[in-house]
């Protein structure tokens, strides 16, 4: 089964990195998106399984854009992707609803653990 994922970050080269980093062996169809505001229109018209969400972005942020997946009840699983590493950030992004929170740069190894741990793989 395919699974749908977007990948949203304001560098291109961050977004080219994650997709690098997903493991060859799992069937995604992959979007990406530039900023909060562009992510959000995409989960509001079609489902994703899986959003992989820099928090520091223009336009709206990260944290805006799991506040705004929570009010509007959008399902689908984040995985924030931050070299903000502060422990009260990684709180505050689990208390929106994150799944993890991975250190930016995300290593293959490491995404490819939490999805398993998360039944992705």
């Amino acid at each position: 089964m395919t699974s749908s994922v977007l990948i949203c970050d304001d560098s291109n080269m961050a977004r080219k990195q994650v997709v690098r980093s997903l493991p060859s062996h799992w069937p995604v169809e992959v979007q990406t998106a530039k900023n909060g505001l562009e992510a959000l229109d995409i989960l509001r018209s079609q489902a994703i399984d899986v959003l992989f969400l820099d928090l520091t972005m223009p336009e709206l942020d990260g944290l805006g854009v799991l506040q705004k997946i929570q009010e509007e009840g959008i399902s689908c699983s984040v995985f924030v992707i931050s070299a903000d590493v502060q422990p009260a950030m990684q709180v505050k992004v689990l208390e929106l609803g994150a799944t993890a929170f991975l250190r930016k740069p995300v290593e293959a190894e490491t995404l490819m653990d939490e999805l398993q741990v998360h039944g992705f793989l």
